[in-house]
């Protein structure tokens, strides 16, 4: 107990537990924040189906977020897959390379470019995540409640 009460004596490790605690509560209510449209319901039967399989995976490693079709259903995949393409990168191309070796500044450029590629991660694995599920509206079956899928 006392252990954590001198976490909290220290600012600096102060402020970056509560960080790390905001982002988590933050990313669970993210979790139950459903894509506007989704029945979920129809879309936790097709994750439940697939359950040994990769909506198996898919659904644990994004915190059962996939099951409710919420915002955060990606995870932190994208993220992560952005970083090994990154350091991939930084072995090929010798302008990072260069910038992998001036130190710090060098570092924080490749972060931002790791960002940068994360957010175009997250569109394209977004789109065939969406393709992907616009395939499983059989009749009967119709994950998404909008007038437009209704008619499709």
């Amino acid at each position: 107990m006392g252990v954590i009460i001198n976490i909290f004596k220290l600012p600096e490790l102060r402020k970056r537990v509560l960080f790390t605690l905001a982002m988590l509560a933050v990313y669970r209510f993210g979790v139950f924040v459903a894509v506007p449209g989704v029945d979920r319901t129809v879309m936790d039967d097709i994750v439940r189906q697939g359950a040994g399989g990769f909506l198996g995976y898919l659904n644990m490693f994004s915190g059962g977020a996939l099951s409710n079709l919420s915002v955060f259903a990606l995870g932190i995949m994208p993220y992560i897959s952005a970083s090994i393409i990154m350091q991939l990168m930084t072995a090929v191309i010798p302008r990072l390379e260069m910038l992998s070796k001036e130190g710090e500044t060098g570092r924080r450029k490749i972060n931002q470019y790791s960002r940068y590629g994360t957010v175009f991660l997250s569109v394209i694995q977004g789109w065939f995540m969406a393709t992907w599920l616009e395939s499983q509206n059989a009749p009967g079956r119709r994950w998404c409640s909008t007038p437009a899928c209704r008619s499709a």
